[in-house]
């Protein structure tokens, strides 16, 4: 993720942003990240992608503007506690190392809006994540879930969640309960049989693909569908949606008006036998 990592064939590079958006790299030898960094108080962005870390010092914490963080690709085997105490961070990747949990301090990132946590051995759903108001992207692919909580529906703010390659057996029931997600990805699991999605109003895609099913699961017209069969399914869908639009047109064309007479603006037409006659719908005097 982000801007850091190896530099060719040279040391991995730490990349920040500063405030004006000014960046520079400093190389990270023998999983240490230079102490130049932790003296520029302002940093607004820093990147750390596979640099080797095993731990992160706990100067981090003092990078109190710090807004995004990626730390994905190294050797970490806990949180960091400093990692906690940033109160403006809003954008962390820490895919692919060897985390199993978040600590209950990991509650405190108030400000977090997107989180990776792909490629780690998560088993059961973090319960910090819960109490994080603002998270609206959550990337948990290529973990060991099997389940999800019963209180997920307390993410009230979130609309994107990736759940690919985890150990899902079933459809998360509780998932029917997140009407606000907009992207819902379940590929990569064991689930042979989805439940009808068109309560889930808000969501425009759905990826399902290498899950043993048999056919695409039932969606609303505006979702977009990845897997076995979504092409065909969304074909036919497509043909129907525009063989009803064709319909509704051309019932709209037979129930026009026909034009006014003549006249002195009567909205009666002349019956032919010097008598008037009603407009179709109207009712005639008796």
């Amino acid at each position: 993720m982000g801007s850091g990592g190896s530099a060719g064939r040279g040391a991995p590079l730490a990349v920040a942003e500063g405030p004006d958006g000014a960046e520079q790299r400093l190389p990270v030898r023998a999983g240490k990240v230079p102490a130049a960094l932790w003296a520029q108080r302002g940093l607004r962005k820093l990147y750390l992608s596979g640099a080797g870390l095993r731990d992160v010092p706990a100067e981090l914490e003092a990078l109190r503007h710090l807004r995004t963080l990626a730390l994905d690709g190294n050797e970490l085997m806990e949180v960091p506690e400093a990692l906690c105490r940033l109160p403006r961070l809003a954008h962390l990747y820490l895919g692919r190392n060897g985390l199993q949990g978040l600590p209950p301090a990991f509650a405190r990132l108030q400000s977090l809006r997107c989180l990776w946590l792909e490629g780690n051995f998560l088993a059961r759903f973090p319960r910090a994540l819960l109490l994080l108001p603002e998270l609206r992207s959550l990337q948990l692919g290529d973990n060991r879930l099997a389940r999800l909580p019963a209180a997920l529906p307390r993410m009230a703010a979130l609309r994107g969640l990736w759940l690919y390659g985890n150990r899902f057996e079933e459809f998360p029931p509780v998932l029917l309960r997140m009407g606000q997600l907009r992207v819902l990805d379940l590929d990569r699991n064991r689930i042979a049989r989805f439940p009808d999605l068109t309560g889930l109003a808000a969501l425009r895609l759905f990826s399902y693909d290498h899950n043993p099913v048999h056919r695409p699961p039932r969606v609303g017209d505006a979702v977009r569908l990845v897997g076995n069969g979504a092409q065909e399914f969304m074909e036919a869908r497509q043909e129907r949606l525009e063989s009803l639009q064709r319909q509704e047109e051309e019932e709209e064309e037979g129930t026009e008006a026909p034009p006014v007479a003549p006249g002195d603006g009567s909205p009666l037409l002349e019956d032919g036998e010097g008598g008037s006659a009603s407009l179709p719908g109207s009712q005639g005097e008796t």
